[in-house]
């Protein structure tokens, strides 16, 4: 078998090798585009081939921005289309496939890839861990009734306005208002132009029809938006997001407030979202599908920490094991006025941990001290878990829209 890199002359049959993996077939597409793996990017991918030329196997990966805790931005690996046909499973190929991309990323300079996991027991073993979740919130439509808030000098008035527009006349505004969240949320990962352009991916990037609430501040410039569409009584919000508190309250009373549905859905929220304590019945917002979201895999752990931002000080020695790549090294890391550095160091540790339990800490998503908890952390001093608690927590949790 053989693992080659791909070409814009691949497309065709790296799709169809993929799609056959999952036994699907590829959607028609929406006015002439609109199709997911338009963004692909060829020269990324890898195509597993037999010993008479028969591909088996695919792999890519697309070429983002990740936000880390303090707001910094850095480039990571979006890996995406990763597939082995049924008749070849089992036998190294995911694998080697795994590991030659690995290989490519460090070499291409990335000291972080991401993905999203279509089942959960596959990634870990590769040094991935999931760093963000989400949950979908359903809200009955007759016990949808908002509260007025009660701090003084809280979410107050909404001082701006609501337009209500098709998806296909406000692309540009959906483009600037999510590059801005991106860049405050950690966990969030850039939406190229291209995949607006060229309707890559879910609503509402993808082209599918949809009706978009537009949120303007007192001037007129946008600030948030909710993506939603009506099918049989059920209003089903893809995306929403807003600049202030404000911004997503009157987005929200919006779409709880529309006439002839039966519920409210929230696809995709940040597990502390607001939502259930802003409704005066608390139990009327039904959570399910509470899940992983985006999974990190750390490249180069000296870079990887020092990127991010740091809101205690501190020194911890964190022994780190890589056992998919065969590598195992002890970082000093050393936290002063919200940055760090991080080096190699003989001193005692006082963490021993996975690859993967590093990148489930990374965006301060999960405590150190629930992974001690749940036996994948060794601590080897009690003080360090409190300690690697301050120092891996974010400012705010992270969280993942954008879909790959």
């Amino acid at each position: 078998m053989e693992i080659r890199s791909t070409t814009d002359q691949d497309r065709e049959v790296f799709v169809d090798t993929l799609h056959a993996a999952f036994a699907l077939f590829p959607e028609t597409p929406v006015d002439g585009g609109g199709v997911w793996w338009a963004a692909l990017e060829m020269d990324r991918g890898l195509l597993a081939v037999t010993a008479d030329g028969r591909p088996v196997g695919t792999c890519g990966a697309y070429s983002f921005e990740l936000t880390l805790p303090g707001g910094e931005p850095v480039p990571v690996a979006g890996v995406t289309a990763v597939g082995v046909l049924p008749s070849h499973r089992r036998r190294g190929v995911l694998g080697a496939m795994m590991r030659r991309q690995l290989g490519e990323l460090r070499a291409r300079g990335e000291s972080v890839a991401v993905l999203l996991a279509s089942e959960a027991l596959i990634y870990r073993r590769f040094g991935y861990g999931p760093a963000t979740h989400t949950q979908r919130l359903t809200v009955p439509r007759l016990r949808a009734a908002l509260v007025h808030p009660r701090a003084a000098g809280g979410n107050g008035p909404d001082t701006g306005s609501l337009e209500l527009l098709p998806r296909a006349a406000c692309g540009e505004v959906l483009e600037e208002v999510y590059d801005r969240y991106r860049r405050a949320q950690p966990g969030a990962l850039s939406r190229p132009h291209r995949w607006w352009a060229l309707g890559a991916g879910q609503p509402p990037v993808s082209r599918a029809p949809r009706y978009v609430a537009v949120h303007r501040d007192a001037d007129g410039v946008p600030d948030g938006y909710a993506c939603y569409s009506v099918e049989s009584r059920t209003l089903t919000v893809d995306e929403s997001i807003a600049d202030a508190d404000a911004a997503s309250t009157a987005l929200t009373r919006f779409v709880l407030g529309h006439d002839l549905v039966e519920q409210i859905v929230f696809k995709n929220l940040p597990p502390e979202h607001p939502l259930r304590w802003q409704l005066a019945d608390y139990r009327a917002g039904q959570v399910s599908h509470d899940t992983d979201g985006l999974w990190v895999r750390l490249l180069d752990v000296p870079r990887a920490l020092a990127s991010r931002g740091w809101f205690t000080d501190g020194e911890l020695v964190l022994d780190v094991d890589d056992p998919f790549l065969g590598e195992h090294g002890r970082y000093l890391l050393s936290v002063r006025d919200g940055r760090a550095e991080c080096v190699p160091t003989g001193r005692e540790p006082d963490l021993s941990l996975d690859i993967s339990d590093l990148a489930s800490v990374y965006l301060g998503g999960t405590l150190p001290s629930t992974l001690v908890r749940a036996g994948h952390v060794r601590a080897h001093r009690p003080a360090a878990v409190a300690l690697a608690d301050a120092l891996f927590r974010g400012e705010r949790p992270p969280h993942c829209l954008h879909w790959f």
